[in-house]
């Protein structure tokens, strides 16, 4: 039995153990849980009040989740010591038992960790950071249509930006590297011109790599695979118009991935195209089906005529049985999107999307965005999954002026809690809570966050209040 330094495991329960990436799940699974900071002393026991019902009403008393708390945050530093924000024991119960929940947490202001929520990711390899934004009906939107907003963001968790490699201007070995960089390397480059940095810049390096890349996009395209009809689409978020050879690298590491090792299963946005035009164009030549997906063919070079064309007969060649004959349109649709474009459509277009595949920032800004759209952060569940460990958690702050007087929305937390139960395979109990929220948002049966944007306004629930209304409005 794991030994930890303040904590004592369960007396019953069992660990989830991974294999090839998945969960195996006992009856009764220990679960670590972060209570988490501020508001979480609220917003906690609400959530574990809804998960413990619904599985207990779903499989009678034959399944049910034995509960550890850890810790993290300040309600670490006050057990731990000072500055022990992320705990050994914590660490040591979430690599011995598989999956934790949590809610939000403090990010440290000065030295030490830069981010809790990173560190956790960055320690377990949480690579990928999955964002459901769907409506609610009856929830407040500053938007006419949120229902027409049901996307999944598949976030790139471990690398980009955030990795933290990074110099502020004034360290000495920041000005090394920037010296070096003016001197040596970017002259060196050959396509950089005279472009220098300036002196006094901080400097941060932005890592992409093609493993990392493909492993995250491969969890989006399973995702995909489990949906059905114009859902089964993965869009490459990217700004690889300007970074050409980090996002622009993740499009096309992510276009390759989809055409070899899922190459049975999904179609790309161009193929599409061609196999359409072949389709309604009985007897096309490969040349008139080349116009027709590029508008501006007849200005193209004579090389780059015959490379659109080539193009064309590739794809007629190598998967025109395969997926041709409107197979395709059963498969899993890959095309790539701008990133500053995705921000507009997913609020002039939504309904054309389903699961966006981002880098690490994009993602950030991406879901925050959606998740705006369909009622706020209250409402948007997160969970952090990779190949060892998962980690469900709020997405929103720790708010702590309202900790301690049961008015905060739980939402964030409980549909959290639905996305680990579908991770455990117990639909069942995720269902439920489904459909409690969901009727208790369209029964005006909220926390003062929602009623007081619904016109008219209405007389709020308690956070615990609200946690009972879900409840008493599973089927």
């Amino acid at each position: 039995m794991t030994q930890f330094k303040k904590l004592t495991s369960p007396s019953q329960g069992a660990a989830i153990r991974f294999a090839n990436g998945n969960p195996i799940v006992p009856n009764n699974p220990i679960i670590p849980f972060i209570r988490g900071d501020g508001t979480g002393v609220d917003i906690w026991p609400a959530t574990q009040k809804v998960l413990d019902q619904a599985i207990d009403q779903a499989y009678g008393g034959e399944r049910r989740i034995e509960w550890f708390k850890v810790y993290a945050g300040d309600e670490a530093c006050d057990l731990y010591g000072t500055y022990q924000y992320l705990p050994e024991d914590t660490l040591e119960a979430i690599r011995t038992y598989g999956v934790a929940i949590k809610g939000p947490l403090t990010t440290p202001i000065g030295g030490g960790i830069r981010s809790l929520n990173v560190a956790l990711r960055q320690i377990f390899d949480l690579y990928s950071c999955v964002r459901p934004c769907r409506y609610y009906e009856g929830t407040p939107s500053p938007h006419k249509r949120p229902q027409d907003l049901d996307v999944i963001v598949y976030r790139e968790n471990t690398e980009d930006i955030y990795m933290g490699i990074e110099w502020e201007a004034s360290d000495p070995v920041g000005e090394k590297l920037l010296e070096l960089l003016n001197s040596e390397v970017i002259p060196s480059n050959g396509k950089l011109g005279k472009r220098q940095i300036p002196k006094g810049s901080g400097i941060g390096i932005k890592p992409v790599s093609k493993e990392g890349s493909q492993r995250h996009i491969r969890k989006a395209i399973q995702h995909a695979l489990r949906l059905e009809g114009g859902k089964r689409h993965v869009t490459l978020v990217h700004k690889g118009n300007i970074m050409k050879f980090t996002e622009g690298a993740f499009r096309d590491w992510g276009y390759e991935l989809a055409t070899t090792e899922f190459r049975a299963d999904s179609v790309t946005e161009r193929e599409s195209w061609i196999l359409e035009n072949a389709e309604h164009y009985p007897g096309i030549s490969f040349e008139e089906n080349a116009k027709r997906i590029d508008p501006g063919y007849e200005a193209l070079t004579p090389d780059k005529k015959e490379k659109i064309c080539s193009e064309v007969k590739l794809v007629i060649d190598s998967i025109g049985i395969s997926h041709g004959n409107g197979k395709w349109r059963k498969m899993v649709m890959i095309d790539d999107r701008i990133a500053d474009s995705i921000f507009q459509q997913i609020q002039t277009r939504p309904q054309e999307y389903s699961i966006l595949a981002t880098l690490n920032l994009n993602g950030d800004y991406i879901s925050d965005a959606a998740a705006a759209i369909v009622g706020g952060l209250g409402m948007a569940p997160g969970a952090n999954i990779g190949d060892k460990a998962a980690i469900f958690e709020a997405t929103h702050g720790t708010a702590p002026k309202h900790a301690g007087l049961d008015r905060i929305n739980p939402g964030s937390v409980i549909l959290s809690g639905v996305m680990m139960l579908e991770f455990l395979g117990w639909q069942e109990a995720a269902d439920l809570i489904t459909q409690g929220l969901s009727q208790s948002i369209s029964d005006k049966k909220v926390t003062y966050d929602l009623a007081r944007l619904m016109e008219p306004p209405v007389e709020p629930l308690s956070c615990s209040g609200f946690a009972d209304a879900v409840i008493s409005r599973f089927k």
